[in-house]
């Protein structure tokens, strides 16, 4: 996981700065170094709560030429790294690049999360980079009532998760696990499913 997330962090970061905002490198926030990335809370939630995050990276969206499309850009840059990095993963597992069991669990691991993670970013709640591609797509009415939410629509995101945790309703499982599989089937092959049986 946090593989995962400091891909999708730096991600956010670089394509930020080929759009212009060096905010993210001058902050020294431009590393695959997953110290750097770490949010003590989001940790602390992580390991007692099943459910974390990472320190997202500064971005200052008044360096952007097209503040609506490169915000966008910007935003779908997280999730797009960790779908690439599954796919990455899923070649490994499709051809038996590396055939031992425990190398193989590892990868699952890594494709699950992947997916995981840029999927449930692509949630249209704020403030996952959904949200920012929603706002930024929506005409400038519809836009700018749903930039009103966003104050509070992070306890709503909170709230979901931690009703997944205690009361076992898996909200947010039960609506990633289909599409999580298929892309992980896509990306594996046949062997994903041996190995998730064999597993």
């Amino acid at each position: 996981l946090l593989f995962a997330v400091t891909i999708h962090e730096y991600a956010h970061g670089r394509v930020a700065l080929a759009l212009g905002d060096p905010t993210a490198k001058n902050a020294g926030r431009l590393t695959l170094n997953p110290i750097t990335h770490i949010d003590p809370i989001g940790a602390i939630c992580l390991i007692f709560f099943n459910f974390g995050w990472a320190k997202p990276v500064p971005v200052n969206m008044r360096y952007f030429k097209d503040i609506r499309r490169d915000t966008v850009l910007m935003a779908l840059a997280g999730p797009a790294s960790n779908i690439a990095a599954a796919f990455m993963t899923g070649l490994f597992l499709r051809y038996y690049l590396l055939p031992s069991p425990v190398y193989q669990r590892l990868l699952i691991y890594m494709l699950f999360m992947n997916i995981g993670l840029g999927l449930f970013n692509l949630l249209p709640i704020p403030p996952l980079d959904g949200s920012h591609v929603l706002e930024n797509v929506l005409p400038p009415s519809a836009a700018y009532r749903f930039h009103q939410i966003r104050g509070y629509a992070p306890f709503l995101l909170i709230g979901i998760l931690m009703l997944d945790n205690f009361m076992g309703l898996n909200i947010i499982g039960r609506l990633l696990i289909s599409p999580i599989l298929k892309i992980a089937h896509l990306f594996g092959g046949d062997n994903f499913y041996r190995l998730i049986g064999y597993m």
